[in-house]
């Protein structure tokens, strides 16, 4: 059972910018499918962006242009660089399998845009 710990959250201004961050338990990168999701208030949770092992993306269209998906195998970690962003795209972030499996969501990292 791998393990997913998401990290880099926090409160930024519209138009800041995070990177986070998902290490993985083992390198699983350049085997699975992976994905961003997120969780915003009252809404259910959502796929923003995927990495394929191939290195091929695809992200919602809410994000695109702004986000940017990248792996570092060598450190079993996943990024997601968000730049120019808005209060909308506040919400708990999570990373996991694309599609998703349910025992490997883990707590997630929040992300507050607000001025």
């Amino acid at each position: 059972q791998v393990q997913l710990v998401e990290s880099g959250g926090g409160l930024v201004e519209p138009g800041g910018s995070l990177r986070l961050s998902c290490v993985a338990s083992r390198n699983i990168f350049n085997i699975y499918p992976m994905g961003w999701y997120r969780r915003a208030p009252g809404k259910q949770r959502e796929l923003v962006a995927r990495l394929n092992p191939s290195g091929t993306t695809v992200y919602d269209d809410s994000v695109k242009g702004r986000f940017d998906i990248s792996r570092d195998s060598a450190k079993t970690t996943m990024y997601l660089q968000m730049n120019s962003l808005k209060p909308e795209d506040t919400a708990v972030y999570f990373c996991n399998f694309a599609p998703p499996r349910g025992s490997n969501w883990g707590q997630g990292t929040q992300v507050t845009v607000s001025s």
